[in-house]
This record gives C-alpha cells, structure tokens and sequence, in this order.
C-alpha cells in the first residue's frame, strides 16, 4: 500500500463483502444520522444491498470499486465508485460515507484523494457525484473540493424522502506514469 493510504494509523483499501461485510453493517449503523437525512429511516439490508450491487444507469456494479479507510484497524469510511456515468469517461462516487467520529478531522479528504487517484488510474477524466439539497454540509464540502454544479435534477424519491439532487463535477489529473 502506498505511503498516501496508510499515514497516521490510517489505511485506504477495496472492500469486498465476504470479508468486510459485518464492518460495512457496523459503519452504517454508526452514519445512521446521513441514512435517516437521506431515506428517511435507519439502515436496513437494503442500504446495504445497495451499496455492495448498486451502480447507476449503464454502469457494471462488478467493474466498480468500494474502498474502505480503516483508522487504527477500525472502518471509519467507505467509498463507492463506478465507472462510465454519466459519460463514458466519467467516473462516478455514489457514496462517501464517515463515521460521526471521523468527520472533521481531515480523513475525507484523504479517502477523496484516494478516490481520486483510483478513478485516474482506471482514465476516468472527471469525477462525478450528486449531493441532495438537504445536505448543504456535505455541498459545501465538495464545492470546497473544487466540484462544480453541472445539473439540477428534479425531485427524486428515495427511500421515503424526495430530494433534488444537484450533479457536481471536478476533472482529473491524468494519472502519472
């Protein structure tokens, strides 16, 4: 692993269920407050069905990549990528999530660098991603990031909320080497 993933205790690496399906369940449990702001309940087996098979339109969810950040040995993070959405040389963060107690602290950003990284090294030439009007936190964050809105779309059900979601988008660096 690369210096970048495991600094300070902390570690970036692909998740995959068998292993590290019980950590995922847990780390859900623990992010239940973005869970309920975005479905409007706790996490449940589809939450995390979704986020083993899910892909949006036209993506392969066995060609994506779910990476976790451990800290101390612990999930604290997860991301979810797919590849080709909205356009073919898009890559798209379906879901970066952090436990409460590790929000504020730097370690997103870490985890989006790594997502980053990945998505450049597969030729991604931007990453893509929606964040729901109802987490202006999480808009600023990326905007913060250098993502700019490109689409607003109109309300969508999901769970049992509806949410305008807003596409946001930063290009890449291709990848050295």
């Amino acid at each position: 692993m690369s210096a970048a993933g495991t600094a300070g205790g902390v570690a970036i690496r692909p998740l995959a269920a068998a292993g590290d399906g019980e950590a995922v369940r847990a780390l859900f449990a623990a992010a239940a407050d973005y869970v309920l702001l975005i479905e409007g309940g706790p996490p449940g087996p589809a939450t995390l069905e979704d986020f083993w098979q899910g892909a949006p339109p036209g993506a392969d969810p066995a060609a994506g990549l779910r990476l976790g950040l451990f800290e101390d040995g612990v999930l604290a993070g997860v991301a979810e990528l797919a590849f080709g959405f909205p356009e073919p040389a898009d890559a798209y963060l379906g879901l970066m999530l952090l436990a409460p107690a590790a929000r504020g602290r730097g370690l997103g950003l870490r985890l989006l660098a790594r997502v980053a990284a990945e998505a450049a090294l597969r030729g991604a030439g931007r990453l893509v991603l929606a964040v729901a009007e109802a987490n202006p936190r999480a808009r600023a964050f990326w905007e913060r990031e250098g993502f700019r809105p490109v689409l607003t779309a109109p309300p969508r059900r999901v769970g049992s909320r509806v949410h305008v979601l807003h596409r946001m988008a930063r290009p890449l660096r291709p990848a050295a080497g």
